[in-house]
């Protein structure tokens, strides 16, 4: 059951996205939610139809899609294949992959669509890109497996499956399809100069997929795990100089103070050549490792020091800069805030996005605060604020205290702790 996906996007959002010209990789690497007609600024609220499809995972109406084409929106609209449209509730969005899951409630069990093993998938391959493109409903465009593993700039733990499948605007969020009718990506980006199709695509694999799915449906947010290590690739010389056999492995070039990575004795100067067990040939390959272990967990390390191999345990944190005191959406009686958050090295835990409509935007928040205090409790990382909220909500109160720092002048703001 392929579908379109629209959404109510406010004039400011659309005006935002219609900018960067100026940089030729944003004209040639495209994320394609549809965009129909003339570049014309629509009104406050207007609903953009054509937005991008998406595809039913679950009789009980989930449905994944991109995380681009819902937005920071907690609800859009769904145009199903039988032409009835629904409205769907947002369950969560992970922007660093491009998955969102919705929920629509359609009164009976939807026909669901299976997923295939994406690792099994081979350059040569048919495929099938179902979706929406240029509005136009659906549409069903073949070709074949171009190349697998594609990296293309989008994100930390990129893993696209490239195709020439003819896709175009308003496909995204779509089905991959292989031969026997299994989805094995979802469509995400094109590279193209003009916008359109020539020729070359790209889609998340379908076991990404299912792992980010399934998290958000459990928790409405995706947790991965955190080093605290900053890291560059290797190459032949750096590998002579640091005394490594080849050019292969993650060279840490910085530790970040009272982190895991600096908890379990990691030094600049280290190369990561293994983490359980896994080869890491290149930094991204260690962030795509940690971030497989759940926060709490152990990750083993091969190490290069000094020329001398070692192997180096590490309890695996969770990354600030993902903690987000916005809760579960659809969670009866939790609080939506609608901020993320991130420490500061100067002390304090600035807010790095506020979400449109959310209570922190109905309270005067933005980029940029420094929250100082939440609740009871000094906020020295954003963990601090997230169990602030966490506590006032247990206790029954409607609102809690933040302490907010912003040109200098500290002052308190009261975020009711409504329902989400």
């Amino acid at each position: 059951r392929v579908l379109t996906v629209e959404r109510v996007t406010p004039a400011r959002a659309e005006m935002q996205q219609g900018q960067g010209g100026g940089n030729p990789m944003e004209e040639m690497m495209r994320r394609f939610g549809g965009r129909q007609g003339p570049q014309q600024q629509p009104e406050q609220g207007q609903r953009r139809a054509g937005q991008g499809s998406g595809f039913v995972i679950d009789a009980a109406g989930y449905i994944v899609t991109n995380a681009h084409v819902v937005g920071e929106n907690n609800e859009v609209q769904v145009v199903m294949a039988d032409g009835r449209e629904l409205p769907a509730n947002v369950i969560g969005r992970d922007t660093a992959t491009d998955v969102a899951l919705i929920k629509v409630d359609a009164g009976a069990p939807l026909p669901a669509i299976a997923f295939g093993n994406s690792d099994t998938t081979r350059v040569g391959e048919w495929v099938m890109a179902m979706g929406n493109p240029f509005g136009l409903g659906g549409t069903v465009t073949a070709g074949i497996v171009s190349a697998r593993g594609r990296q293309i700039g989008a994100g930390p733990y990129d893993d696209f499956i490239q195709t020439d499948a003819s896709i175009n605007p308003g496909n995204s969020g779509g089905p991959l399809f292989n031969a026997a009718g299994q989805v094995v990506g979802m469509n995400t980006a094109i590279f193209s100069p003009s916008g359109g199709n020539i020729g070359i695509g790209f889609a998340v694999p379908s076991k990404m997929v299912q792992h980010i799915v399934d998290q958000l449906r459990d928790h409405g947010s995706v947790q991965r795990g955190w080093l605290g290590v900053s890291l560059q690739p290797m190459d032949q010389e750096l590998a002579t100089a640091m005394r490594a056999t080849d050019s292969k492995g993650a060279l840490v070039s910085a530790v970040e103070p009272d982190s895991p990575a600096a908890k379990a004795g990691l030094r600049a100067g280290d190369v990561i050549t293994g983490i359980n067990g896994q080869a890491v040939a290149s930094p991204r390959d260690l962030a795509a490792g940690v971030a497989d272990v759940a926060p709490g967990g152990t990750a083993t390390l091969a190490v290069l020091r000094d020329g001398t191999a070692m192997e180096q345990r590490v309890e695996v944190g969770t990354n600030p800069a993902n903690v987000a005191a916005a809760t579960k959406p659809g969670q009866p009686g939790q609080p939506s805030l609608g901020i993320a958050l991130a420490p500061r090295r100067d002390g304090g835990v600035e807010i790095t996005r506020v979400e449109p409509g959310s209570v922190a935007a109905e309270r005067g928040l933005r980029p940029g605060d420094v929250v100082v205090r939440a609740g009871e409790r000094d906020a020295a990382n954003p963990q601090d604020v997230v169990a602030a909220v966490r506590s006032a909500r247990e206790a029954g109160r409607p609102s809690i205290a933040l302490q907010v720092e912003r040109d200098g002048a500290r002052r308190f703001i009261a975020l009711p702790l409504r329902a989400a």
